[in-house]
């Protein structure tokens, strides 16, 4: 089935949707497993969102389809929102110190070490490459907005009260 609904005209649910059935094959339960244990394993009252071609259907590089080289063969970008989780980065593993990290992924799995074993756990569940970026709100609001990089907010953000 070709999907060409942009992301952006896309509602909240109809982008997981999406989610589902292009990363999990369909497979909310799967999905939901996905989220529960990201969830348990980060720090209390993260944001997580998903971006990139499984949002989009799109590869950033080449705007060809999600999996367009077979079953498994796109990632799964997950961006972590909040303070406390981007203290998981080593020093080296900013873009912007204390705004945005770099991916933490297979060929770089030093930056956020105690991070990686759940990153891999999630891979296996997935069956394909799970990246971790940690970021602030603002960036990702302006990487959406200023770039055109649309984003999935599957769990939002808590703040410390």
């Amino acid at each position: 089935m070709a999907e060409t609904k942009d992301a952006k005209e896309l509602s909240a649910a109809q982008l997981e949707e999406r989610i589902v059935r292009l990363a999990f094959d369909g497979d909310a339960l799967r999905y939901r497993e996905f989220l529960a244990k990201l969830k348990a394993g980060l720090p209390e009252g993260t944001g997580i969102a998903l971006r990139g071609s499984v949002v989009t259907n799109k590869r950033w590089d080449d705007g060809k389809p999600f999996d367009t080289d077979g079953r498994g063969t796109s990632d799964l970008d997950v961006t972590l929102v909040g303070d406390k989780v981007m203290e998981f980065w080593n020093e080296e593993g900013f873009y912007i110190p204390t705004l945005h990290t770099k991916p933490l992924c297979d060929a770089d799995t030093g930056i956020a070490p105690v991070l990686n074993p759940l990153r891999e756990e999630l891979q296996k569940l997935a069956g394909r490459p799970v990246n971790f970026q940690a970021t602030a709100n603002l960036i990702l609001y302006a990487r959406d907005v200023l770039f055109g990089e649309p984003y999935c907010m599957v769990i939002e953000e808590q703040k410390a009260t």
